[in-house]
């Protein structure tokens, strides 16, 4: 088979993973997809006699070394059995390489990266990973589900200083991620059934399938305070010419010094279902594509900050050039049922969820 999606699930402590990778095997089985899971490699190691909390440095550092190769290698033969079967096939990572660096120096990583043969460029801008899913823990957001019981290796303890090491772990493990492609972060939900449907759909995404049609939430803001540690992106997004009925985007992405581009093609297929097909371009395609901009609609280039509050996630977008002053919040994941926890720090100036003259597509109509 060609084509086989690899997909990283992680997260942060106590945030759901392991009944979300029972879900993945049982809902994309019964639909037909032969579904191989790589087991989470650090638990291996770590039963396996090596121990993180050691101050023998020559210890420590050899067996991250043997996690992150372990990681790679294991994930690759998986990938080559994967290619020998007939039927549809999925690789779902327990975990993926980039986790590892949320764990220890930058200057360790960059080591052990360069004994690997690999780098962060490539683990994380979308070349080995078709996408990243990230489960917000327990711990923000949902204290109250937060338990230690079900994972004997784990050592952020349900109490308030436990709880503040997991939200930190949660962010170190999601800015390690961030600038991969199709990163998506997964929020807490009043609901734990609607947390684990949302693993299930962005999967879906992914594999190409169509699917309802729903709205993220989004609102006209003012930042009136400050905001807290967040991930800053800059983002020049162009729209090409194309088919009727049939958006095509072309957006490059830079953060921290990483640039990707991602085109996007999407296609409605009735009133209620739509397809969306992403894939990374290189820079050299990049720019030619860039002869085949709709010469109705400007480039759109905006700041974008993303950041988590109180368990869930948004996108706070900032434009630039001939929309400067506009800002857009948009919430990932928060359905239409459960609560929005706005943070302080920004005011609501108009609730603009499906209405269509804030889309970026008509945003960037010429006027």
């Amino acid at each position: 088979m060609s084509d086989i999606k690899r997909i990283v699930l992680t997260g942060g402590p106590c945030a759901g993973k392991t009944t979300a990778l029972v879900r993945i095997n049982s809902h994309f089985s019964a639909l037909g997809y032969k579904v191989f899971m790589v087991p989470e490699v650090p638990t291996m190691i770590t039963q396996a006699g090596w121990n993180y909390l050691t101050d023998n440095h020559d210890f420590y550092y050899e067996g991250e070394k043997v996690i992150l190769e372990t990681q790679l290698e294991l994930e690759d033969k998986v990938m080559r059995m994967a290619q020998t079967c007939k039927e549809p096939c999925v690789v779902v990572c327990d975990r993926g390489a980039m986790d590892i660096s949320a764990y220890i120096s930058p200057e360790m990583w960059d080591e052990l990266t360069h004994a690997c043969g690999t780098s962060t460029e490539e683990l994380r801008t979308g070349s080995r990973y078709d996408a990243v899913l990230h489960l917000v823990s327990a711990a923000d957001g949902a204290e109250q589900f937060y338990t230690t019981a079900n994972n004997a290796q784990r050592y952020e303890k349900a109490d308030e200083a436990g709880l503040r090491l997991a939200r930190e772990l949660d962010k170190k493990v999601i800015q390690a991620w961030t600038g991969h492609p199709h990163l998506r972060v997964i929020n807490n939900d009043e609901d734990f059934e609607r947390k684990m449907n949302r693993v299930l759909r962005e999967i879906a995404t992914v594999l190409e399938l169509p699917l309802a049609i729903e709205e993220e939430r989004k609102y006209l803001v003012k930042v009136t305070g400050e905001l807290p540690e967040c991930t800053e992106s800059e983002i020049q997004q162009t729209y090409l010419t194309g088919e009727p009925g049939c958006e095509i985007r072309l957006r490059r992405r830079t953060t921290n010094g990483y640039v990707t581009n991602i085109h996007t093609s999407r296609k409605r297929l009735s009133p209620t279902e739509e397809l969306v097909t992403e894939r990374l371009v290189p820079n050299a395609l990049y720019e030619s594509m860039l002869q085949q901009a709709d010469p109705y609609r400007r480039p759109i280039v905006k700041r974008r900050r993303s950041f988590i509050y109180q368990g869930q996630f948004f996108e706070l977008d900032c434009y630039e050039g001939d929309l400067e002053g506009l800002v857009i919040l948009e919430t990932k994941g928060i359905g239409q049922h459960e609560n929005m926890k706005l943070p302080p720090f920004l005011e609501i100036v108009k609730d603009i969820t499906g209405d269509a003259a804030y889309h970026n597509y008509n945003i960037a109509l010429r006027r």
